[in-house]
């Protein structure tokens, strides 16, 4: 790679370290479109830029919420009952993603999916509205299931699953703060899956650059990484001392932006 991307990866990976921490989201989403750029300035085929970075983002959530997590659950501040109640379907659904439907996806239309998906977060960032509680957490079925569907959305778009997480925990009666932290613990276990199932899914493809892992590319994840381990203990921090309903809109702001960048590359993916 060359200094310019680098220096790139390098500055992306401290700002999703620090989101992780701060608003309990993995940090990978924001990081797609930066990956596209550098992707394709790497010369990569345009056939696999988008699912490579969507896959080498999620795998960076697997660091930067470990991190977010051991600060959270310093405080703790996390429902560990909740996380290990949840988990497995994640895991199912991240799983299944991330080996079959994701592979299967026409870069166009994931392209496409990936920035609706932008649309709906920024917009949920925004408005920041909070359902509300109407109702306790369902038993063990009905938690499988919600996980299972969450781990399948999340491992399309290379999310955490915040973005459904935290609006599902605040409608069943948790705590806001308890919700937020409880989706740094739950991002680990989609991460995990989401990235075995690219891996799995994609290994021996034709084309993938050297210092690849499937579609999950190595070297970025490095770069990223090693930043952003070290900012995600600092937004958790941040977090009980901010204005994060404020921080939320300039991020959905900010959203709304990648969010046309995608549109752009989806709208060149299908030739218009």
């Amino acid at each position: 790679m060359y200094l310019s991307d680098i220096a790139l990866l390098l500055l992306c990976g401290s700002i999703s370290g620090f989101l992780a921490g701060l608003l309990g989201i993995g940090g990978g989403m924001i990081l797609v479109p930066f990956m596209i750029l550098v992707f394709n300035h790497l010369g990569f085929q345009q056939e696999l830029i988008v699912h490579m970075a969507i896959a080498t983002g999620m795998a960076t959530i697997l660091f930067t919420t470990s991190s977010a997590i051991w600060a959270h659950h310093k405080h703790s501040s996390i429902d560990w009952k909740l996380v290990a109640a949840l988990s497995p379907g994640m895991v199912v659904g991240g799983l299944v993603g991330g080996s079959k439907i994701f592979e299967a996806i026409n870069t166009s239309w994931l392209s496409l999916f990936f920035a609706m998906f932008i649309v709906y977060s920024s917009v949920q960032m925004i408005l920041n509205k909070k359902p509300t509680a109407g109702r306790n957490l369902p038993g063990p079925i009905g938690l499988f299931l919600f996980g299972l569907c969450v781990g399948m959305l999340a491992s399309l778009v290379g999310a955490g699953g915040a973005f459904i997480t935290v609006p599902f925990m605040l409608w069943c009666n948790v705590k806001p703060h308890t919700a937020m932290a409880s989706s740094s613990g739950l991002g680990f276990p989609i991460a995990a899956a989401a990235t075995v199932g690219y891996m799995y899914g994609s290994w021996g493809l034709p084309n993938l650059p050297a210092g690849s892992l499937g579609y999950v590319y190595a070297p970025a994840v490095a770069c990223i990484v090693i930043v952003s381990i070290f900012t995600a203990p600092i937004g958790a921090k941040m977090a009980r001392k901010l204005d994060v309903v404020q921080l939320k809109r300039i991020f959905g702001v900010m959203l709304f932006c990648l969010a046309a960048f995608m549109f752009n590359e989806s709208r060149k993916a299908f030739g218009f």
